[in-house]
């Protein structure tokens, strides 16, 4: 094994040491910012590959050119499923809205208790049943009888992944 690929391995090893407060501050060190995640695997993960970037190099630019394409058409903080198939995934979220809620006009769907439920969302707020809300954990609440955050239940969170 070469001396940098040796190095590096030991920097790897020192790594998986680190609490997550450890991590998040050579995760500082290496990006220039502070992460919003305290997910010891993910801040692992994304370190790792920074080491690896920095040794080895990155992409290389028609790498970078061809992902900076995709990124354009990319649908914005959506899981497939969550959506109807018919929806336009090249409409983007109107400006001042949560970015993770799809644009107006969408049909959000879930089953629970193998019942089906059908959310409009709207331009400010969302329709179900026949009755206006402004909020998704309302409507969640309603479905289920207990508290829920509105995005996790309809399944509009967006997990991270490195």
């Amino acid at each position: 094994m070469s001396k940098a690929k040796s190095s590096l391995m030991d920097e790897v090893g020192s790594l998986r040491k680190l609490t997550v407060g450890g991590l998040r501050e050579r995760y500082l060190e290496l990006f220039g910012e502070e992460s919003a995640s305290r997910n010891k695997d993910y801040l692992f993960k994304r370190i790792v590959y920074r080491l690896q970037e920095l040794k080895y190099g990155g992409l290389t630019p028609i790498a970078r050119e061809r992902a900076a394409l995709l990124a354009e058409d990319a649908p914005i903080r959506r899981r497939i499923g969550a959506i109807d198939d018919h929806d336009d995934l090249s409409l983007r979220p109107t400006p001042g809205r949560d970015a993770r809620l799809p644009p107006a006009g969408t049909k959000i769907h879930r089953t629970f208790n193998g019942t089906d439920y059908t959310v409009t969302v709207l331009d400010d707020g969302f329709l179900f049943e026949g009755r206006r809300y402004k909020s998704l954990s309302v409507i969640a609440r309603e479905i289920s009888g207990t508290r829920w955050n509105g995005f996790g239940f309809f399944g509009l969170l967006r997990k991270e992944s490195a």
